[in-house]
């Protein structure tokens, strides 16, 4: 027997109206309108994800809203911009259900609400393929003042939020859970929550603008995103591997098996800025992160030169030459 599906405008009435902004017009008109503050610049980015590569099917669909809107307030946050809403193209597959639906919105409405980044209009569409879903997320920086990943400069200190490696852990654990037996549960289950919920760190932006050279969220693994940075900027870095901080969860994991260190430097879904500082600005950076509840740490400092950033370890020196996630 054939599904009766709701039509996509009252899908859209039901389902997405009533967690859209101010600007998404009750989202009963083909557009958005967005006003930016005077004096400020629009900074846009848009991600998009797909079943079986970004989230897994057995993912909780307020989870998959989460993320998609997460990563893309993530990029916005390394730029120094300040969120201001966002558009969802969202491909659903034949075998959606209106339960998803209801699940996939509120979790997206908590989303928008805790990033402060409403929802301002979109598209949905069936498709025969897996779930795709793409964001498109809108910020505003003051005139000329986002934060670049090209302009780092030889002897700035580098600094990371938050902690590195827990998503990767996470999305390790899912795929192959054996090798996490001696980890409590409390461990395994941080772990699998960091890679399922992403953390933007939406309230840095300020302090990014006021005191990074550059930066860049680390989406695609520590060591990649920082050697893309530093390529970029025409420069390096060296980097104090015990430096690079660690949740209990993931020191646990290397204690047990210290082959995943390579994993936790490499691994992606940290979502975590990591940014390069003058030395004379760090005090008043770590103030101000410090005032928003946003970890800091520094790993490093940029140095002259073309090679990949050195990692110092256990007395040795590394180089990782995995590169970043690359989807082709």
């Amino acid at each position: 027997m054939k599904v009766q599906r709701p039509s996509e405008d009252s899908l859209i009435a039901r389902f997405f109206a009533p967690i859209a902004g101010e600007g998404g017009l009750g989202l009963k008109d083909d557009a958005a309108r967005l006003t930016p503050k005077p004096g400020h610049d629009l900074v846009l980015t848009v991600d998009a994800l797909v079943e079986g590569i970004h989230f897994l099917p057995e993912d909780a669909p307020g989870s998959v809203a989460r993320k998609a809107l997460g990563v893309n307030v993530s990029d916005l946050a390394a730029k120094g911009a300040d969120p201001a809403g966002f558009l969802l193209s969202l491909a659903l597959p034949e075998t959606w259900t209106e339960g998803w639906l209801a699940d996939f919105a509120a979790g997206l409405g908590e989303a928008a609400r805790d990033f402060a980044c409403p929802l301002l209009g979109g598209d949905t569409v069936k498709t025969k393929g897996p779930l795709t879903l793409s964001v498109t997320a809108v910020g505003e920086v003051p005139t000329g003042r986002m934060v670049l990943r090209t302009t780092a400069q030889a002897c700035d200190l580098i600094c990371v939020t938050g902690t590195i490696g827990d998503a990767a852990l996470g999305l390790k654990l899912r795929n192959d859970p054996a090798w996490a037996q001696g980890l409590s549960p409390a461990d395994r289950a941080h772990l699998a929550d960091r890679y399922l919920h992403p953390r933007p760190r939406h309230r840095l932006a300020e302090a990014l603008r006021n005191h990074a050279s550059a930066a860049m969220d680390v989406s695609d693994g520590l060591a990649g995103d920082l050697a893309k940075m530093m390529r970029g900027s025409g420069v390096t870095a060296q980097i104090e591997a015990d430096r690079i901080p660690l949740s209990a969860a993931a020191v646990e994991a290397v204690r047990a098996s210290p082959d995943l260190l390579d994993l936790v430097l490499t691994g992606g879904d940290d979502y975590e800025i990591i940014c390069s500082v003058p030395e004379k600005n760090l005090d008043r950076f770590r103030e101000q992160a410090d005032s928003v509840g946003i970890p800091l740490s520094v790993i490093g400092r940029v140095v002259e030169g073309h090679d990949l950033p050195v990692f110092r370890m256990n007395g040795r020196e590394r180089r990782f030459d995995v590169g970043s996630y690359q989807h082709f």
